[in-house]
């Protein structure tokens, strides 16, 4: 395939790179990348060893010392190189993730768009890395806080979005100073690969030290676990499951250093009678079958009034009924496949618990076989009437599941329903009526991360801080001021008079 070559992408590619230069380990194993399109080998990565790992983390140690003496605004004109090299493989990367990931295509170029708008931003953002002066009590003192770059951050991401998250946080790292270690996730190492070599020519361009964007693929054991307990990394990011979350939380607490969580979400839009259903329709239904079900926004219930129930269920039937799943490099398809066969069990496993739990199956339940669908990995969106209450409706099942929740009342009680689950990532309520969107926006209201009023769950633009409450982790990144968790904040206080007078008026002559 074309974009493969233009990517640098081989039949064999090594796992563990500083940058600049990658390690040839070859005796760990080899790791076969399939694409669940159509269920053939793409290519395979070498996995690195603990050796790769000790190396790749001591040249981004090493580079810190050097980047974090950069002024800001000329780290951000490396950002903006990267930016304009992201722009010239758009249509190259965009091709790559959606073959190895399984998004369609406009969802695959969309994500590196994303990864472009994110160096824009961290370019504007490197001028911006403010501190507040505050007044000082005492006479000829001044107070200001500032912040400094960290150090080497640790960025691990999951397959659904293998390279858009990377970019929030290594671009935004980079302007604050820090250099970046990434482990991406094994089933989409390709797309990492490929951005490292973008990454490289900016750096040789630029004669950059080595090591400032680290790159490592390799087993848990091997390098998961080794990176969660290192000293070297004050600060790790972590996209990934609750439990995934969890593991590495408490790891990375044990040695005072912080964390960064963007875990599960159990996203649910609210439809009251003041909605407009043309308006949301259409963001319903991409927001619980886009990337195929597979995004932490991606929305799994639908809380919707008693009285316009009946039309909205046979809104949906009739909008799923028209979907096309296919090739996701097809652009005429809507639905591409889940990443791979155990993704496909989860999803027939949550239909079986959903109808033993008193739910009925309105649509979907069905994996699609035959020709155009030899990965095993297609599968048919489905609806699902359901309460909210259910054990399966209150986890995320990361697949193509919409529950269709019936509420009376006023606002209030569908609210309640929607708070009553123990992610809290992304939120959207339908309505026409400034009272109840108020009141959703309230501290009554929803209480995920993310709040929209007229708009799905899914879809965040980067401007915005990205980020969930509850078992989604409470991590922030990418826009508003994101940027901080990437820095040390330091309070600092000049006296610039000839005396030294002491806080709270103590008295202490000698």
């Amino acid at each position: 395939m074309n974009f493969l070559r233009e990517l640098g992408i081989k039949e064999r590619n090594y796992g563990a790179s500083t940058g600049t230069d990658w390690l040839e380990t070859t005796d760990q194993g080899e790791l076969a990348v399939v694409s669940p399109v159509d269920g053939k080998k793409i290519a395979s990565v070498y996995l690195a060893s603990q050796q790769d790992y000790d190396r790749v983390a001591d040249s981004g140690e090493v580079a810190f010392k050097q980047w974090r003496t950069v002024p800001a605004p000329k780290r951000g004109e490396i950002v903006r190189q990267i930016g304009l090299e992201l722009r010239k493989h758009k249509d190259a990367l965009g091709s790559l993730v959606s073959y190895e990931m399984g998004k369609s295509l406009q969802e695959g170029k969309g994500e590196v768009q994303e990864m472009i708008d994110v160096c824009d931003f961290a370019v504007g953002q490197s001028r911006q890395l403010y501190g507040s002066t505050m007044t000082s009590e005492r006479e000829q003192h001044r107070m200001y806080d500032q912040y400094h770059p960290l150090g080497l951050v640790g960025i691990i991401s999951a397959f659904n979005f293998p390279v858009a998250v990377w970019s929030w946080n290594a671009m935004i790292a980079a302007v604050c100073g820090d250099t970046s270690l990434w482990k991406p996730s094994s089933k989409t190492p390709l797309t990492a690969i490929a951005v490292q070599n973008i990454l490289a020519a900016v750096s040789k361009a630029n004669r950059l030290p080595e090591g400032l964007f680290n790159l490592i693929i390799g087993r848990g054991s091997a390098v998961g676990e080794v990176l969660l307990n290192d000293q070297r990394v004050p600060l790790v990011s972590i996209t990934g499951s609750t439990k995934v979350g969890r593991h590495a939380a408490q790891i990375i607490a044990k040695r005072f250093g912080k964390s960064i969580l963007e875990l599960g979400g159990n996203n649910a839009i609210i439809l009251t009678p003041q909605a407009d259903l043309q308006k949301a329709l259409p963001a319903i239904v991409f927001g619980a079958v886009g990337t195929a079900g597979q995004r932490c926004t991606s929305t799994r219930r639908l809380i919707i009034h008693e009285s316009i129930y009946d039309q909205v269920k046979a809104s949906l039937v009739k909008a799923y009924g028209g979907l096309k799943i296919g090739d996701p490099l097809d652009e005429q398809n809507h639905v591409g496949p889940l990443i791979d066969r155990q993704a496909v069990n989860d999803y027939s496993a949550a239909l079986k618990s959903a109808e033993q739990q008193g739910g009925t199956i309105i649509s979907g339940n069905q994996v699609l076989e035959g020709k155009g669908y030899e990965s095993g990995c297609y599968v048919v969106p489905a609806l699902v009437e359901a309460e909210n209450h259910y054990p399966i409706v209150q986890e995320e099942t990361f697949a193509p599941i919409l529950y269709l929740i019936r509420y009376s009342g006023a606002v209030e009680t569908a609210i309640e329903l929607h708070n009553g689950v123990v992610q809290g990532l992304s939120s959207a309520i339908f309505t026409e009526n400034l009272q109840e969107a108020e009141t959703f926006l309230s501290a009554a209201g929803s209480d995920c991360g993310l709040a929209n009023v007229n708009i799905g769950t899914s879809g965040a633009e980067i401007g915005g801080a990205f980020g969930g409450e509850k078992e989604t982790g409470g991590g922030r990144e990418s826009g508003s001021d994101a940027w901080k968790a990437y820095m040390r904040r330091q309070t600092n206080t000049i006296n610039y008079g000839k005396t030294l007078p002491l806080a709270q008026g103590i008295k202490f002559d000698i």
